[in-house]
């Protein structure tokens, strides 16, 4: 119920000689705590029994509405293209107007709103930018003229996964009473017990997994020996028949992945490398999906092997379809750089 028809049914029912405190004690009953309380319901019945008619708000005192002018506007506009993160406050330090009058000409004016800064992994160079535009272009075209084909590329990436999972800040969330502490969640340290994985995949499932042991770095040749003649083993089991032959790999652009040596084993075994744009985790179905998807559903593990047990498990569960809508999302990324 509005706060116009509380007030016009205390009206009917003063007219009717009713007193305030049995209206109130009507309209609690009814409505609880929304009800005005008795001091308002008391004030109300005194102007309308001295012969008050409206129901609704006097025009209360303040700056006069017209400070909203073409004049004032554009000084406001200019303030927010100089710095955009000005606050309301600022504004109207700046301006000297009040914080009605700012809001008011930010949001129906201007039509602006207020978002936060979303974080990205790295401020592209010009020429960073240049060549994402190009290298997306590029492959783009070779799908679309039918030379490269999506069930053929391969695509593969490392990460580091925890053992002991503490969850996003969503999962944590908990109810807690008014007034009392939030709960707390101790950030994972980076010492913690962890494991790093290489996985390759295609458009219709995993192809290989790959743990490092503890101590281990990897590096181009390690990358070769452990990730990628592996891969190539599995693929020509996968495919007797073709062997490698018209398959593509794709990663990011990591030190181990360009190292020349790396190049020239993928050449020697007939892969073609797909270019990668630079810093560019959103156009890789591990950073933008696989990864973080893994994480959320991974429960506790006791040590690596545990860790990667459940992490294959895991990605064998997921059904191909999920899989194949990855590398199509993919794709409709690289079309919209």
């Amino acid at each position: 119920m509005s706060t116009e028809n509380f007030r016009f049914y205390i009206k009917v029912r003063t007219a009717l000689n009713i007193q305030a405190r049995i209206i109130h004690n009507e309209l609690y009953s009814v409505y609880g705590d929304q009800a005005p309380s008795l001091t308002t319901v008391e004030r109300w019945s005194k102007l309308f029994r001295e012969g008050r008619e409206e129901i609704e708000d006097e025009s209360r005192p303040g700056r006069p509405i017209t400070e909203t002018t073409s004049e004032n506007i554009e000084e406001i506009r200019l303030l927010i293209n100089d710095d955009p993160y000005l606050t309301i406050e600022e504004l109207q330090e700046q301006t000297d107007l009040s914080y009605g009058t700012v809001h008011r000409i930010i949001t129906d004016h201007l039509n602006l709103r207020k978002v936060t800064a979303r974080y990205i992994p790295k401020d592209l160079t010009d020429f960073q930018r240049a060549e994402r535009v190009r290298i997306c272009k590029e492959n783009l075209a070779k799908f679309q003229q039918g030379t490269w084909r999506l069930c053929d590329i391969i695509t593969g990436d490392e990460s580091w996964f925890y053992h002991k999972q503490i969850g996003r800040k969503s999962s944590n969330a908990a109810w807690v009473r008014r007034g009392d502490p939030p709960p707390t969640v101790v950030r994972q340290s980076k010492y913690a017990s962890k494991t790093l994985l290489s996985i390759f995949f295609k458009p219709n499932g995993p192809v290989f997994i790959h743990h490092l042991e503890r101590g281990q770095t990897i590096d181009h040749q390690y990358y070769i020996n452990n990730c990628l003649r592996p891969l190539v083993d599995e693929i020509k089991r996968q495919r007797p028949s073709y062997g490698t032959r018209g398959i593509k790999i794709h990663y990011d652009n990591a030190r181990p992945h360009v190292h020349e040596d790396v190049s020239s084993y993928l050449e020697s075994e007939h892969l073609t490398i797909i270019p990668h744009p630079p810093n560019s985790p959103d156009l890789s179905p591990c950073d933008f999906w696989l990864f973080d998807l893994i994480k959320r559903n991974l429960t506790d593990q006791s040590d690596s092997q545990s860790l990667y047990d459940a992490v294959v498990n895991f990605m064998y569960s997921l059904s191909n379809e999920e899989y194949k809508k990855t590398f199509e999302n993919g794709l409709k990324e690289c079309n919209c750089v």
